[in-house]
């Protein structure tokens, strides 16, 4: 599967494995991992309620735990992306 094929937000790929999205490409130093932890019933819907956000380094020689850069919960998928978009950006112009 090319990258493009790959939906995306704000130019980076989103990745989705059931409740666990990945923003970013693992080329990069850097992609942000959202987790769902709750959803809500919105009409005939189900909706993210809460969402853990964690800014996670690629580097796949350090242990699981200090990969771990930032992490925080936000209601709503929208919020969580827009934090994690914004961790993501910052941290790979600070390389």
């Amino acid at each position: 599967m090319a990258q493009s094929d790959f939906l995306t937000y704000k130019g980076r790929p989103l990745v989705r494995s059931k409740d666990t999205i990945y923003y970013g490409s693992s080329a990069e130093k850097y992609v942000i991992m959202l987790q769902i932890l709750s959803k809500k019933k919105v009409g005939d819907e189900e909706i993210a309620d809460k969402v853990s956000v964690q800014l996670l380094s690629t580097d796949d020689t350090l242990p699981p735990a200090e990969r771990i850069s930032k992490k925080t919960e936000k209601n709503g998928l929208y919020n969580a992306l827009d934090i994690g978009a914004i961790w993501l950006e910052r941290s790979l112009k600070n390389q």
